[in-house]
């Protein structure tokens, strides 16, 4: 193998490694805007604004990257393959074709991807059971993720809104597990929305308050995704009677009744 040989395959390589990492920061760019417009939709009808602009800029820069990318690594293959012989050659492509499938494996188990989903929830609310050793019942509470660290698993969550009762009376932290947390479905994503029929156990957010209840979804006309759900929350007396009123609740504030929830 002659040293041009072997220039011009680290040239590419150096390449290839260039396009990844120029890919990751346009990737990162483009998550903020779609936080940005998920959070504020309306911000595009104001005048001068020029977010969908921006946001298919950076979709043009990563289309073309991610091409650059394909034709560095087709050059950077074919180099590779004219130094082999011919049997050990055709053993490589199997060798890499099986790389490959281990990486996309991995890349895309379900492990791996829920790791991703959660590192990008920071800023975003979520349901949190935020239960102090000892207590009787599970609490549930609107919390902002502030970081998930992959190593531990661990959210570090912010209650912005604390009871009169807490301590302190000022915004708390705590650190939970992914079990811990629950996401809300997306305004302008009815596919994250779940479809709860009549006499389906939920938790929802108590129309003024940040805390979730149990609660039975109560109507049965709803004709799309996005409309309220009618509930009756449970009744926290001893007694067992039920003296609070049927509720109207958004559909993003109400999700699943997690397994093994503590009555």
């Amino acid at each position: 193998m002659s040293s041009f040989d072997i220039d011009g395959i680290l040239g590419n390589t150096k390449e290839l490694d260039r396009l990844r990492k120029e890919q990751e920061v346009v990737v990162l760019e483009i998550n903020k805007m779609h936080k940005k417009l998920l959070a504020t939709p309306k911000v595009v009808e104001k005048p001068g604004d020029n977010s969908l602009s921006k946001l298919k800029h950076l979709y043009t820069q990563a289309k073309q990257l991610s091409e650059d990318e394909v034709s560095v690594s087709t050059t950077l293959l074919g180099q590779l393959e004219t130094l082999l012989p011919g049997p050990v050659q055709q053993r490589r492509k199997i060798d890499k074709k099986r790389m490959k499938a281990d990486s996309d494996n991995a890349r895309s188990s379900p492990a791996m991807r829920n790791l991703e989903a959660c590192a990008n929830m920071k800023d975003e609310q979520v349901a949190a059971r935020v239960t102090p050793d000892g207590a009787e019942k599970d609490e549930w509470f609107i919390v902002k993720v502030i970081h998930f660290d992959k190593e531990t698993k661990l959210f570090e969550v912010l209650d912005e809104e604390p009871g009169d009762e807490d301590e302190g009376g000022g915004q708390r932290k705590y650190k939970l597990p992914m079990s811990a947390i629950i996401s809300f479905p997306k305004r302008n994503d009815p596919s994250t929305v779940p479809e709860f029929l009549p006499g389906r156990r939920v938790l929802a957010v108590y129309p003024g308050t940040t805390a979730l209840y149990r609660a039975t979804v109560v109507n049965s006309h709803r004709k799309r995704k996005t409309d309220d759900y009618l509930l009756e929350f449970d009744d926290d007396e001893e007694d067992g009677s039920s003296t609070l009123p049927q509720r109207t609740v958004p559909f993003h504030k109400v999700v699943a009744l997690p397994e093994g929830l503590r009555q």
